[in-house]
């Protein structure tokens, strides 16, 4: 792979460590059994609202026509035309699963939490580890994304 083609993922990566933690929360439930309860939620919720995907076309855009002239006098038109609209897809059930997927969890007795990234004064006085139970949470708790896609939740300072 050459350099240009590790840039973005360079850039990804950097990203990601600054960005939130999106996870379900309840407090003293190891992040194993967490993980375990969301994919069956997941998978419930994929089963309840299955992927339905449409192909979406926005609307035309209309060029207007344009005279142009040239510096000794001489001018033409150029005609109007029609863009066509861009096409894509989208999933009318992603909303849905994602409200199923929340409900189960709810149902399990998780709340979801977003966490924002630790500042750099924290993150270098704590010592490097991986949180494995979820702890109780304070209004400073924030997370700390390792390398290896695991991460720390600093509960107290």
């Amino acid at each position: 792979m050459n350099r240009t083609a590790l840039f973005p993922l360079a850039v990804v990566a950097t990203l990601s460590a600054c960005a939130p933690l999106s996870i379900y929360y309840r407090p003293g439930t190891s992040v194993a059994r967490m993980q375990e309860d969301q994919t069956r939620c997941e998978v419930q919720a994929l089963q309840q609202a299955p992927v339905a995907n449409r192909i979406r076309r926005d609307p035309p855009i209309f060029v207007p026509p344009r005279q142009y002239c040239d510096s000794v006098g001489n001018c033409w038109v150029r005609p109007g035309h029609w863009v066509p609209g861009e096409v894509y897809t989208v999933d009318v059930n992603s909303d849905l699963r994602a409200r199923v997927e929340n409900l189960c969890m709810a149902e399990k007795g998780y709340s979801p939490v977003n966490l924002p990234a630790c500042p750099p004064e924290v993150k270098e006085k704590t010592p490097p580890g991986t949180t494995t139970v979820l702890p109780k949470l304070t209004e400073t708790a924030c997370v700390i994304r390792n390398k290896d896609g695991s991460w720390q939740i600093v509960a107290a300072q």
